[in-house]
């Protein structure tokens, strides 16, 4: 039996599918330190268990993620191989088993990003994506500057970094973004049965055809996630970040005139 060490993750097994939910809607599901460490820790367990088939990661009603706790990561910025963002994204990354992800509400930052490393992503039409590192004087995170232009194009790319400005899942569906989006009330029943037809699927040949599709980008992949830890670190020490996150916490638009 998979468990989760914090009630911020909860974890359910059903049908050969382990469910991993992002439970802090207090704070819109802001990713802390500890709940990147236990989902790390849930991901790696469900790929080592037999009974588990497919990884099923989504959020609360309203919310799937508003990315980072802005607060909890600037006490720990130190990027290395232990740190708990470091071993989440590893683990998602080399998951041999297949991840679908559901997405209702808000996913902002890495809330987009760890999109891109799932297999299947099903959001609801009405979903809000967003990328805003470049708001926050940070770059972009988690391989994207490497996997969103190979998926839109460069322009449509830089379109979606350099601005930040929230697109809707059904932008998403159409941009190539994520696999479908349907209108909020379908959503669960919709990607029930798609988990459903995954699952019932021959496990050994989906993890060979998972392997492959992934074999041809790990290098490139793996260089653009170094390139991006020195760029955010960089980032995170710098007066334009300060500027960000004071404006954030002041509920003030940041003002960069002065950069």
């Amino acid at each position: 039996m998979i468990t989760s060490p914090i009630a911020e993750v909860l974890v359910r097994q059903d049908e050969r599918a382990c469910y991993i939910n992002l439970n802090r809607p207090e704070r819109k599901n802001a990713l802390s330190l500890a709940m990147y460490a236990a989902l790390a820790d849930v991901i790696i367990a469900a790929n080592a268990d037999v009974n588990v088939r497919v990884l099923v990661l989504a959020g609360t009603d309203d919310f799937f993620t508003s990315g980072n706790d802005l607060l909890d990561f600037m006490n720990d910025p130190v990027i290395r191989d232990d740190h708990p963002v470091v071993r989440f994204m590893r683990a998602l990354q080399d998951s041999e088993k297949p991840v679908v992800a559901i997405v209702r509400g808000h996913a902002i930052g890495i809330g987009t990003t760890l999109l891109l490393h799932c297999d299947l992503v099903y959001v609801a039409s009405d979903a809000r994506l967003q990328l805003p590192f470049v708001n926050l004087g940070l770059c972009p995170e988690y391989a994207s500057s490497y996997l969103l232009p190979r998926l839109l194009g460069h322009q449509k790319a830089a379109e979606l970094f350099l601005l930040g400005k929230a697109f809707s899942g059904a932008d998403a569906a159409q941009l190539g973004l994520v696999t479908a989006a349907v209108p909020w009330d379908e959503l669960t029943v919709y990607a029930k049965e798609k988990i459903a037809a995954l699952v019932a699927q021959p496990p050994a040949a989906v993890k060979r055809t998972k392997a492959l599709l992934k074999q041809t980008n790990r290098v490139s992949v793996e260089a653009a996630l170094q390139a991006e830890f020195s760029g955010f670190v960089e980032g995170l020490h710098s007066e334009e970040c300060k500027e960000s996150v004071t404006a954030f916490f002041e509920k003030r638009a940041p003002d960069f005139s002065g950069f």
